[in-house]
């Protein structure tokens, strides 16, 4: 059947009748691999950069399963000259006698055949992650050139792919010796289905940096050789998830040192966990199950949370730090300033949606629990000083949440567009459908005057802010729930604030922060993304928040004008229109641009430039807005010295 697509604001055109038969020759099969490519979105989740690191991702997670099941203990990954990227381990090395079934080379089914591979059985891998069977293969069919090298049973083999399909049969190139074997795969991602096939080798330490964290016996060596020198990150930590925590805390002031550690095993399921305290006010916690990720927690977060809250209370009353009738502490006031890492290892991981973002094995939920009660509980008993410092923080949180649940009551809005709770500085717009409507943050009031003024009433608001905002990484919850500056905000997006932002209240889908372009300008953005970030992540993670992009010059000669964002543009202005010294006017801020001007340059959707914030790693951005604007000086100081390079002296 054919699929119809329409162009944004031409609805109208479609012709829903009728006019063609459905019948078998509409009902199509993809053989093979053509499925993937067909929709890659459905294996990788998309083809942006994201999905493009993914394909490596699959390939270190094959050879990270060997691991897991004893036979690997290093891996290289390679960025070349060329584009490709060749990841090579010393694990036992993909089979290649013929496959009982199939009649073919057992290495060429795994990277020809979906559904494919040793994870399914329990022999060969009993815990693996990996996307059951189709890692290797799907990686196979986006690339467009793949060569896979095998050092087994004393021969090296070598099968070679194009596009997913076999193009040089498995064949023998050499000898080695019987106890050197592993696997090397060299790939280039097909540029017909990825816009762009260049790899970012600073994404690349986070995701592996913390793939080493996961499996201590692991040495996981990165090199980029593209540029005139080589690169290289050599990633392994003899401490593993306690080093993982420790490198979380380390812009921080740890409460507990070392970080409190234990494991359990009960059948095939392991768990390890390690948690430390530390002097902030936000909670890091990480989950993974079998090396993956599960942003959205699950059955061992849950048991984890309900062990943590419960042994706390307990040691509290035991030794009357709450008194008899005193409500007891939440389970956000146990948390607060916590860094912790819940890893668990088992044969039959379920998972909740295609993402795997969630885990749902139910046996894994008391087993944390119990584990996580009685090793807390027996660190309380032996580290009194420590316990009294960590009992200390819980109730000064939970003093701190019921002055928050105070302050939460001036930002709560009975409706959605109820215009006595919005705030006063606030210009609306006239439309109440929050998908077309749009609201512009926007730095002091003059430059919000202008906005004011130049703005499309229809679909477009406008909030001044005055001064500098509270650095929320600073402050605790009761301060961020009852900032002056801050509330403006909350009330005009009318979705909430914290857990009880609910994102179908939101009245505009696009937040625009409007700042100058200096240093006053990159600090308010900063400022005001540190709180969406750490207050209203659905916001971020939802893809609703922009950030406007000011032009810094005009050039004009006559009655003929452009704007330039940097002076390269103008050197490309006065070569396309042959100018030899026009005029030109620098912008200082968003105030001395006229309403017209704003409109023209920053505004108008037609011809404005936005950068759309996106959240494609927590652990990162967590990791920033930590250095950026947590207590720690001297690690800031080093990222400025650092990156000063990379920044435009004239912004």
């Amino acid at each position: 059947m054919a699929e119809v697509l329409a162009a944004e604001g031409d609805q109208d055109s479609f012709d829903t009748s009728n006019n063609s038969e459905y019948s078998e020759d509409d009902i199509q099969v993809l053989e093979g691999l053509e499925a993937v490519r067909k929709r890659p979105g459905m294996y990788i989740g998309d083809t942006t950069l994201r999905g493009l690191h993914h394909l490596i991702y699959e390939i270190v997670a094959n050879s990270v399963d060997e691991a897991l099941a004893g036979r690997c203990d290093t891996i290289d990954v390679v960025l070349e000259k060329d584009g490709s990227v060749t990841v090579t381990d010393n694990g036992s090395g993909i089979p290649v006698g013929n496959h009982p079934k199939l009649g073919i080379p057992t290495v060429e089914v795994v990277h020809t055949v979906l559904h494919a591979g040793g994870k399914f059985g329990g022999g060969a891998y009993s815990i693996s992650g990996g996307l059951h069977g189709v890692g290797a293969s799907v990686v196979n069919a986006l690339s467009d050139h793949m060569k896979v090298q095998v050092r087994r049973e004393g021969n090296i083999y070598e099968i070679e792919f194009e596009k997913g399909k076999t193009t040089v049969p498995l064949h023998v190139v050499g000898t080695c010796e019987k106890e050197d074997t592993g696997t090397k795969t060299n790939f280039i991602p097909d540029n017909s289905i990825f816009p762009d096939i260049v790899f970012d080798f600073d994404s690349m330490i986070t995701r592996y940096r913390e793939m080493a964290f996961l499996n201590k016996e692991v040495t996981i060596d990165l090199t980029d050789d593209r540029g005139a020198e080589p690169v290289k990150k050599h990633l392994h930590y003899e401490g593993g998830i306690i080093s993982f925590v420790e490198y979380l805390n380390r812009h921080k002031e740890a409460i507990n040192t070392p970080p409190i550690y234990f494991a359990t095993k009960q059948g095939d399921n392991f768990v390890e966990i390690a948690l430390q305290y530390n002097d902030s006010y936000q909670e890091t916690v990480y989950t993974y199950a079998n090396n993956i990720a599960t942003p959205e927690g699950g059955t061992h977060l849950v048991g984890f949370r309900a062990a943590m809250t419960r042994a706390i209370n307990d040691y509290a009353k035991k030794y009357k730090f709450i008194k008899d009738g005193d409500v007891k502490l939440q389970g956000e006031d146990t948390r607060e300033g916590l860094a912790a890492i819940i890893s668990v290892k088992l044969p039959d991981p379920q998972f909740e949606g295609q993402t795997k973002s969630k885990l749902g094995n139910a046996e894994i939920r008391p087993m944390v629990d119990s584990a996580v009660y009685e090793k807390l509980e027996i660190y309380l008993e032996e580290h009194p000083d420590i316990a009294k410092l960590i009992m200390d923080k819980c109730l000064s949180a939970s003093r701190a949440r019921d002055a928050a649940k105070r302050a939460r009551e001036l930002t709560r809005r009975k409706t959605v567009f109820e215009n006595n709770a919005l705030p006063g500085k606030l210009a609306d717009c006239q439309s109440d459908e929050a998908e077309f409507c749009e609201i512009f943050i926007v730095e002091g009031d003059s430059a919000g005057g202008s906005a004011k003024q130049g703005r499309e009433r229809k679909y477009q608001a406008i909030l001044p802010l005055w001064g500098k905002m509270l650095n929320v990484e600073k402050a605790r919850i009761d301060k961020v729930y009852s900032n002056e500056k801050l509330q403006p905000v909350v009330m005009a997006l009318g979705a909430g604030i914290g857990d009880e932002f609910d994102e179908t209240k939101l009245r505009y889908h696009k937040v625009i922060i409007m700042a100058d372009a200096d240093v006053d300008g990159s600090h308010i953005r900063t400022l005001l993304l540190t709180f969406f970030f750490r207050y209203l992540r659905p916001l971020v993670e939802g893809g609703y928040v922009y950030i406007a992009c000011p032009p810094l010059f005009k050039v004009y000669k006559g009655d003929e004008a452009y704007y330039a964002y940097d002076e390269k543009e103008i050197e490309e202005i006065k070569i396309a229109h042959k100018w030899e010294n026009p005029l030109i006017q620098r912008f200082k801020g968003l105030g001395e641009m006229s309403s017209e001007q704003l409109w023209e340059t920053t505004m108008n959707p037609v011809t404005r430039k936005l950068l759309r914030v996106t959240l494609a790693d927590a652990q990162e951005a967590d990791e920033t807005f930590t250095l950026l604007m947590g207590d720690q000086v001297e690690p800031r100081k080093e990222f400025i010295q650092e990156n000063a390079k990379l920044a435009n002296i004239d912004n």
